[in-house]
């Protein structure tokens, strides 16, 4: 995978490895599930202090690129 994009952070000693948004405990995982949810910016924001438009960006950048850099070739119908 590429560079973490800077608003991502992934320390084992912060949720346990888990890639969150710097700065914050908010997992990015967290971040895609209300927006998939249909979660506006504006809501994730107001729910999760301290998370920014640009973390939320970063979350899904950083989904992207986790996409990109897995083979998927076994997930076919």
């Amino acid at each position: 995978m590429h560079a973490l994009p800077r608003q991502i952070e992934i320390d084992p000693r912060i949720r346990s490895g888990k890639p969150v948004i710097r700065g914050t405990r908010v997992l990015v995982t967290s971040i895609l599930s209300e927006l998939a949810a249909g979660e506006s910016f504006e809501s994730i924001r107001a729910g999760f202090p301290g998370v920014t438009s640009e973390g939320i960006r970063a979350a899904v950048e950083f989904a992207k690129a986790s996409v990109e850099s897995t083979a998927l070739a076994g997930l076919r119908d």
